[in-house]
């Protein structure tokens, strides 16, 4: 099965391949297959970044057709200019306009785009074209303190690999959370059980959207002491699959398994009281009877009741939520946030916890985004003077 978004002349297709697998690649509008695109993005096997750098690599493509500029003749600087016009901050004269009507992309966008066209043009340089262009690309950088903290043990090379298309990052700080309140007055508005229950496993589990609506019935461990042995306490696993239905996938790629009828995965998340009082909730009252796909969540009205729900119902949902709660715009990230500062408040600053606790796959991380303290604190204050009062 293909499905394809046109974008311009050139367009992503989507391909469905067995065992519910999908890839992505670009194609001319006459259907014949962009042949450089295509052999860089046979690359990366990962679903989610093969897709990303689909719709990425296609702008720029376009680009590139409208500039008249063929692969050989990109230079550094016409990368630069494109980085420009998409939202980076260059200083340079930028041409005329592109993606009129669009937003520039994010920060988040924009080393996406940079590194998609690093690894391409590179990818062309190791294939014999523009490989000067392919040399320049090829930089470093001497190691910085966030390399030798992300690197195990504090060991690193000599150098670091350096991409000069890259944003400038700043230091993360005070992200977006949620309104003080917000957990109570979403559930006081939401008018499901299912509803209810992704508020409470947002809030509680502090689980990805897509983690969530890729949950299936047999990764939740909501007793104690059961037969997966990986952990006494009420739980559930996180498990990557790239077959669901409704086309949710976990963000982490932990390897799982299922042995006597149960999921291991090295992926966990506690389950709190709360989250097994929805979970019970729903299940007894909306959850369909003789449901095949054995996922957790489902729709509950329309043509489409009792097939999986997809992530952008549930985001759906929670916007809808937020609106009538007075709220505004609720996003399911949001909640993300929020848990993970909260647990790294109530451990003291232990940033392995809170690692554990949100699943993220480095404690630098963690640090970066969400290691702050409060200036109100009374032992910022104490600190502070006592600093104060040996300067004296």
């Amino acid at each position: 099965m293909v499905r394809h978004v046109v974008i311009g002349d050139l367009r992503v297709q989507q391909i469905q391949q067995k065992g519910g697998r999908r890839s992505w690649t670009i194609v001319w509008p006459e259907g014949t297959v962009h042949y450089e695109a295509d052999r860089f993005l046979r690359l990366h096997d990962g679903s989610g970044t093969r897709r990303t750098y689909a719709y990425l690599l296609v702008d720029h493509l376009r680009w590139l057709e409208r500039e008249c500029l063929a692969f050989e003749a990109v230079e550094l600087r016409d990368l630069q200019r494109y980085m420009g016009i998409v939202g980076a901050e260059v200083r340079m004269p930028l041409g005329e306009p592109w993606r009129v009507g669009k937003c520039p992309y994010g920060r988040s966008a924009l080393s996406a785009a940079a590194a998609c066209l690093k690894g391409f043009y590179r990818h062309q340089a190791s294939l014999g074209v523009g490989v000067e262009l392919g040399e320049k690309l090829d930089g470093t950088h001497l190691p910085s303190r966030a390399d030798r903290r992300r690197a195990f043990l504090g060991h690193v090379t000599a150098t670091m690999p350096a991409n000069p298309l890259a944003p400038k990052r700043p230091h993360r700080r005070h992200p977006k959370m949620l309104p003080d309140g917000a957990r109570e007055r979403l559930l006081e508005v939401v008018n499901a059980a299912r509803d209810r229950l992704v508020v409470t496993w947002l809030a509680d589990g502090g689980l990805r959207i897509g983690e969530l609506c890729g949950l299936h019935l047999v990764d939740l461990h909501l007793r104690a002491n059961v037969a997966c042995g990986e952990c006494r306490s009420p739980h559930l696993h996180v498990c990557h699959r790239s077959d669901n239905p409704n086309r949710a996938e976990a963000n982490t790629k932990q390897p799982w398994r299922t042995e006597c009828g149960a999921v291991t995965c090295e992926l966990i998340k506690r389950v709190s009281p709360a989250m097994i009082h929805t979970y019970f909730d729903y299940l007894t009252t909306e959850y369909p009877r003789g449901a095949g796909h054995g996922m957790l969540l489902v729709q509950l009205h329309g043509v489409g009741a009792g097939q999986p729900w997809a992530p952008v119902g549930a985001r759906r949902m929670l916007a809808r939520a937020g609106e009538r709660a007075g709220l505004g715009l609720v996003k399911p990230h949001a909640f993300r946030h929020s848990f993970t500062s909260a647990v790294l408040d109530a451990a003291y600053g232990n940033l392995l916890i809170a690692r554990d606790a949100g699943g993220w796959a480095s404690a630098a991380t963690v640090d970066e985004v969400y290691g702050h303290v409060d200036v109100h604190d009374p032992a910022f204050d104490a600190a502070l003077r006592t600093v104060w009062g040996g300067a004296r």
